[in-house]
């Protein structure tokens, strides 16, 4: 019996929602949501344009209403540009997947992947200094268990460089104390990576398991809430705010930041850089699948810019003083040097 087109509509987002993406693509259970949501929103967008959620077709979810789904989200819904490709990135993948399964479509969906993306401002990347970081911890309560928790979260979060999401999923079968002590991390798209630990980070992890009685045998989360349950990534974004803004009484510079838990990242992957860690290394340290997501932090530290500069020298000379060298002599020498 032959569907109707409303009905292959709801079966190619199911096929998309429930196969293709888990299974097919592997990705996570957040980016699956996400691209639910931006379908979901799209779906009542259209159906309020005079028709019933039942009688939408794939014909009715053409460029014009994409376009015009997507100039709502920043209009009514008072979205920002990069939320907004957010959305058209999920309604793009859902459309690649349309036009191969379904290739009477075809058409129609390339006519959807031609929808652009809007450009947006490139934000600098806000991280945190030596100094900054360390009155943050200083500021932690570490008399109580939660503030031994607070100050074990923050730390594990510098030095891995790990995504919150990453450290809040952590079990304590994950952990490897013994030296040289390790932690596995579930990165996105599923990808396992290992990540070495400071010994000082080790020790405050035994010590952590001791007090709340954890063991490496037994698979339970390292991060729990008050209630019991395992911490989200909302609650450690949570953490890290009110001990930044404790610290920000005394250090006004972290006033004047965006504080969030991937400040710590960034942090980790600057850190490194000046310790003169190559790129290569920072990119497998921070699970980035290309280098390139990596370059980014030559571009934010401006110290080590400066110690550049001061090691290449000026090319042009100075008034005065010994005879002027050639800038091409220079200007290799300065080559050389990088």
């Amino acid at each position: 019996m032959k569907r109707t087109d409303s009905e292959i509509l709801s079966a190619a987002v199911k096929g998309f929602l429930g196969d293709f993406l888990p299974h097919q693509r592997a990705c996570s259970t957040h980016t699956i949501l996400s691209y639910r949501d931006s379908l979901k929103l799209l779906l009542q967008f259209a159906a309020g344009i005079k028709r019933k959620m039942t009688e939408l077709t794939v014909e009715h979810l053409n460029p014009q209403t994409v376009a015009l789904f997507l100039d709502h989200l920043e209009s009514k819904r008072e979205n920002q540009a990069t939320t907004r490709n957010v959305r058209l990135t999920a309604i793009h993948s859902f459309f690649e997947y349309l036009g191969r399964e379904y290739p009477e479509h075809l058409l129609q969906a390339h006519r959807v992947l031609s929808v652009p993306f809007k450009r947006t401002t490139q934000r600098t990347v806000d991280y945190l200094t030596a100094d900054e970081l360390r009155r943050v911890l200083e500021a932690v309560d570490r008399s109580t268990s939660m503030g031994r928790r607070d100050y074990l979260l923050l730390t594990v979060l510098f030095n891995t460089g790990a995504r919150v999401q990453e450290i809040v999923s952590l079990n304590t079968t994950d952990l490897r104390l013994i030296p040289p002590a390790s932690i596995k991390l579930l990165a996105k798209g599923r990808k396992e990576r290992i990540c070495p630990l400071w010994p000082e980070t080790a020790k405050l992890i035994k010590q952590f398991c001791h007090e709340t009685g954890l063991t490496l045998h037994e698979s339970n989360p390292l991060f729990c809430n008050h209630r019991g349950g395992r911490l989200t990534r909302f609650g450690a974004r949570l953490i890290l705010l009110r001990h930044a803004e404790l610290a920000a009484k005394s250090c006004p510079a972290l006033a004047k930041k965006r504080i969030h838990p991937h400040v710590l990242r960034h942090s980790t992957a600057v850190h490194l850089l000046k310790a003169g860690v190559d790129l290569s290394t920072i990119a497998h340290w921070l699970g980035h699948a290309s280098i390139n997501t990596t370059h980014k932090y030559l571009t934010i530290d401006l110290e080590t810019k400066r110690v550049a500069l001061a090691a290449a020298g000026p090319v042009v000379a100075k008034s005065g003083g010994a005879p002027r060298r050639r800038v091409g002599e220079d200007l290799l020498q300065w080559l050389e040097s990088l």
